[in-house]
């Protein structure tokens, strides 16, 4: 058995910078690295536990022997322990055995392993990185539109139960997804995926949301190069990817982050800031700059390595308030007294401004639930720093105001006008989550009221009124072809429902509208701004009905949006418009083709030159029950004068 050999990577200025909490690329230096040293093939390994009395590799190259791999301390009290040893290849199992104060042994995984064992198995692998990319043409793509306002229509997925096969008992794997997920994603025209955690993680039913592996993909999939192609894939195909990053809180599993030397390394130690009463889970101590770095440097691995185009942040209100989820006497208020974590507030705005720094053409979103003023704010002026925050608060009155039967709709106006008033307050994405169909809500059509038509035609018209909205959307998988059960850990989506009409026509007017908004510059150049929006009439509250204005840049056709939600057709309603000239109906939710009755068309339409809802100019359409028709300014036609010429006489 061959000897640990004294071996760093580590230069003085990397431990500097570790701790100092500014070292973001610290994955390069711990963990486990194939080199070689001394003409000695092996791997070096370094891992931080600073309260260790020993720390060694054990694996199923020596046994799992707790003696034969001993890890030297550092002398420079980094309480990093290192070592390199010869002969440890690609594939190798292993653990780190972590000695406590107290004479505990802690068989712990490695917290930057590239890969771990299939779950329940936990154990890390030995592995590498190498990989060749095929997606230079959408990353310099992705870097030639940074800053400018892009359409983003996200499909938010689980790659684990979006499709099944063998009987719909296994997952797809990675490159299996490349194929049927990639080609699905283009057809329906979605811009970008969001995968809910693709990091390891012990409990396939926690959805990935308690990770023990932030450094690896799981391996229930395949291997970090599988995972990969699945990402050039989309990126080929033209589709961004997004993946929900958790630095809130992780699992209490023995071989994870928590008491990692014995000691609350990672985590606080007092539980009032340290433990998560809902999730059972540990919160991460914000105030050590060694965590910081192993999550900022997490959160740019991801970016860099795996070429995520954005990361959405996972539970930011837990973070952000020291109460959160507690009654009084559960908590410890901070140094002024008040309820603010200043150290989590902190660590966002340094995440933030790490990841926009190192790639000004990506993406973070938070998951934030309350009215935290600045969440998509620049840091400089006092902001969190996110480009986009989730706008729950438009999901919960929307959801909330459609359940109801249309007969009382015009009592409950104010929650499908509500939003508008905040609207532009934060660059604001609109969420139908995943969280909208578990723990008992129902499924987005089992939400509507009224029969199968209403159901149907209510589903289409929430789904036109949230792309023609201001802010990004944002649709978790089976809702665009109203899947009829809850989404479940257990099962793949009910795909056959596609072979139905009314589930065929969701389908096919998701996709209209993923086209539409794509290609439509006005819905998207100010969907952050109140330029881009003007209410035509929003006091008919007594029909149910909605009508207002998106506006783009000068060159960008106006679009009037009309929204009727009740299941009564108005054959003949005016529409106020703001230009005269030639519209045109370029969006109607009853079409045949999308599930509808197909009786209510409007196609081009002339303005009159009469006043209504306060313009001088308007239109008469037709305007199907629990339908939403879409209007489009249509540019003037331009005639060229015929020239002659006399033909020559003699």
């Amino acid at each position: 058995m061959s000897n640990v050999i004294n071996h760093s990577l580590l230069t003085d200025f990397d431990i500097h910078l570790f701790r100092q909490g500014a070292h973001y690329r610290i994955y390069e230096k711990l963990g486990s690295h194939l080199i070689e040293v001394e003409g000695q093939a092996g791997t070096y390994f370094a891992v931080w536990a600073p309260s260790a009395k020993a720390v060694s590799v054990i694996g199923n190259f020596n046994g799992w022997n707790k003696a034969a791999h001993p890890l030297s301390p550092r002398w420079d009290s980094s309480g990093i322990w290192e070592g390199f040893i010869p002969g440890v290849g690609k594939g190798t199992l292993y653990k780190y055995n972590v000695v406590a104060q107290d004479g505990r042994h802690l068989p712990k995984g490695d917290p930057f392993a590239l890969f771990w064992e299939v779950p329940p198995n936990t154990a890390a692998i030995v592995w590498d990185l190498n990989y060749e990319w095929q997606d230079a043409d959408w990353m310099q793509a992705r870097r030639s539109k940074a800053g400018q306002e892009q359409p983003y229509s996200v499909y938010e997925v689980h790659l684990g139960t979006w499709r099944k096969k063998a009987g719909a008992t296994e997952s797809l794997n990675y490159r299996e997804l490349a194929d049927e997920l990639v080609a699905y994603v283009q057809d329906m025209g979605f811009t970008h995926v969001e995968f809910m955690p693709v990091m390891e993680h012990p409990y396939f039913p926690s959805w990935g949301y308690q990770i023990t592996g932030y450094y690896a993909p799981t391996s229930r999939f395949g291997t970090p190069q599988d995972y990969m192609y699945l990402v050039d894939k989309l990126h080929q195909a033209g589709i961004g990817v997004i993946l929900d990053w958790v630095p809130s809180h992780f699992p209490s599993d023995a071989h994870g982050l928590a008491d990692f030397d014995g000691t609350h390394l990672y985590e606080h130690a007092d539980p009032r800031k340290g433990f998560h009463p809902d999730w059972k889970s540990y919160i991460f101590n914000y105030d050590r700059v060694e965590v910081r770095s192993f999550l900022i440097s997490n959160a740019l691995f991801w970016m860099g390595v795996y070429h995520a185009d954005g990361l959405r942040v996972d539970a930011v209100a837990s973070m952000l308030y020291l109460d959160y989820s507690r009654e009084a006497g559960e908590w410890i208020p901070n140094i002024y007294g008040g309820n603010e974590n200043l150290e989590a507030i902190s660590f966002l705005k340094e995440f933030n401004s790490a990841v926009y720094k190192e790639y000004p053409d990506a993406i973070t979103i938070a998951e934030e639930s309350t009215a935290w003023s600045g969440v998509s704010r620049p840091v400089y002026t006092g902001g969190l720093g996110f480009g986009q925050k989730w706008m729950m608060g438009w999901m919960h009155d929307t959801l909330n105001y459609f359940k109801n039967d249309p007969v009382y709709r015009k009592y409950h106006h104010n929650q499908i006008t509500f939003s508008i008033i905040y609207a532009f307050s934060e660059n604001f994405m609109l969420p139908l989550s995943h969280d909208e169909v578990v723990h008992g809500k129902g499924s987005l059509i089992q939400r509507m009221p009224g029969d199968e038509w209403q159901r149907f035609a209510n589903l289409r018209l929430l789904f036109g009124y949230m792309f023609m909205h201001p802010g990004t959307k944002l649709l978790f998988m089976g809702g665009e072809f109203a899947q009829t059960s809850e989404w479940s850990i257990e099962r793949g989506l009910e795909w056959w429902l596609t072979q139905f009409p009314y589930h065929k026509g969701m389908q096919a007017w998701v996709k209209r509208l993923n086209e539409y908004y794509k290609n439509t510059p006005t819905l998207y150049r100010k969907q952050f701004s109140p330029e881009g929006f003007e209410w035509i009439d929003l006091h008919d509250y007594q029909n149910s009905i909605l009508i207002f204005l998106r506006k783009g840049d000068e060159t960008d056709n106006p679009v009037v949006v009309v929204c009727n939600f009740t299941p009564v057709v108005r054959s003949e309603y005016k529409v106020g418009l703001p230009a005269g000239g030639q519209w045109r109906e370029v969006l109607n939710s009853d079409e045949s083709a999308f599930g509808g009755a197909g009786f209510h068309q409007n196609g081009e339409l002339a303005a009159v030159d009469e006043a209504w809802h306060g313009r001088s100019q308007h239109v008469v359409i037709k305007l199907p029950a629990l339908g939403m028709v879409v209007l489009e300014k249509q540019a003037a036609k331009t005639t060229k004068k015929k020239t002659t010429t006399k033909k020559a006489t003699k």
